[in-house]
């Protein structure tokens, strides 16, 4: 079982150490949020044998500066070979949510930076992009033949999760989904075959996560609850959903011991 999708800078590091002491799943991919998030994202992977790497900018938050985006891009050139994917990277929905005046094409522009990227040194793409954002985010992707996407945590209409699944775009799922009745329905609508599981740790859930710290092993009642929507065997869920992600993230770090 691997947690397709994790903050794991953003914890402190007595979290992080009692994270990977009690960790009963093969591994995680951590992904960045900015050029800080990724110096300390790749010495996490340097530290830890069953996490794996991921560079991006995280697009809820203001614009970054020309250095700092050459910098992200010049770790991307130096790792590439090392790094599982490029991400977390996508669209500011919640930002322009908030603001409706934000002008967005600029972060369209870095967007598609990454993109650019992702298709050079053939790596997938892990993407911000829920909602009215998703559409333009799959016209991006082809533009840029870009074919490996991973959109995590996902939420939109049935227009785009049928381009989506047209596409073999992956989506990931997260805890919520023991509660939330909108993630239930795209866990029903979207193929097994396309699915993985996430926590987007630290983010906080509801339910029976209530009040505790958000930690990997929760996928195992992510995969629990797939497979009772699903209709199939825990075994049968958890084999695909871990095949899915070997298969889409094709250099893991994982510990083996835990399999």
């Amino acid at each position: 079982m691997i947690d397709a999708h994790i903050h794991l800078d953003w914890y402190t590091r007595d979290e992080q150490k009692t994270m990977m002491e009690t960790l009963e799943i093969d591994g995680l991919v951590a992904v960045s949020s900015d050029l800080a998030s990724c110096e300390q994202v790749w010495k996490l992977s340097k530290q830890y044998a069953n996490v794996s790497p991921a560079f991006g900018w995280h697009p809820e938050q203001a614009l970054p500066t020309e250095e700092e985006l050459e910098n992200i891009e010049k770790m991307i050139h130096s790792y590439h070979k090392q790094i599982v994917a490029i991400g977390e990277v996508g669209l500011p929905f919640y930002k322009r949510k908030e603001d409706p005046t934000l002008d967005q094409q600029p972060y369209i522009q870095v967007l598609e930076r990454f993109m650019v990227l992702a298709s050079k040194y053939d790596l997938p793409i892990v993407l911000h992009a829920v909602y009215d954002d998703a559409q333009l985010v799959c016209d991006l992707l082809v533009k840029h033949n870009v074919n490996r996407a991973h959109f995590h945590w996902f939420k939109g209409d049935l227009k785009t999760i049928k381009r989506m699944i047209d596409r073999q775009y992956m989506i990931s799922i997260t805890p919520d989904c023991l509660y939330e009745t909108e993630i239930q329905a795209l866990i029903k609508s979207y193929p097994l075959e396309l699915m993985m599981v996430e926590t987007d740790g630290p983010w906080p859930f509801e339910g029976p996560f209530q009040g505790k710290m958000t930690h990997p092993n929760m996928i195992k009642e992510v995969i629990n609850q797939i497979a009772k929507l699903k209709n199939i065997t825990i075994i049968e869920a958890k084999e695909q959903l871990t095949s899915n992600t070997y298969n889409f993230y094709h250099r893991l770090n994982v510990d083996k011991t835990t399999r």
